[in-house]
């Protein structure tokens, strides 16, 4: 399924949010008008798809590893704090 545009937005905010005056979920609001819980929602969804990879490659491989460590940091922490 081809991406939609609201996909394309949050492609394109991701890449470039750090360009923004302000704080990231200010700019979430403003410019792309979804709350900052349902924009994280729907680009979690997004960087696993074959055409957001095919979309901006680099962007989403580099979300995915942040994610991906991101969890594994988390699963490291649950593990250590168990024994």
């Amino acid at each position: 399924m081809p991406l939609t545009d609201r996909d394309r937005a949050i492609l394109a905010f991701e890449g470039e949010w750090r360009r923004h005056a302000g704080a990231k979920e200010e700019a979430i609001r403003s410019d792309l008008g979804m709350s900052p819980a349902r924009y994280y929602q729907l680009l979690g969804r997004l960087i696993d798809t074959a055409e957001a990879q095919e979309h901006d490659a680099m962007l989403v491989k580099r979300l995915r590893r942040l994610r991906d460590a991101r969890r594994e940091l988390r699963l490291s922490h649950a593990s250590g704090d168990a024994g």
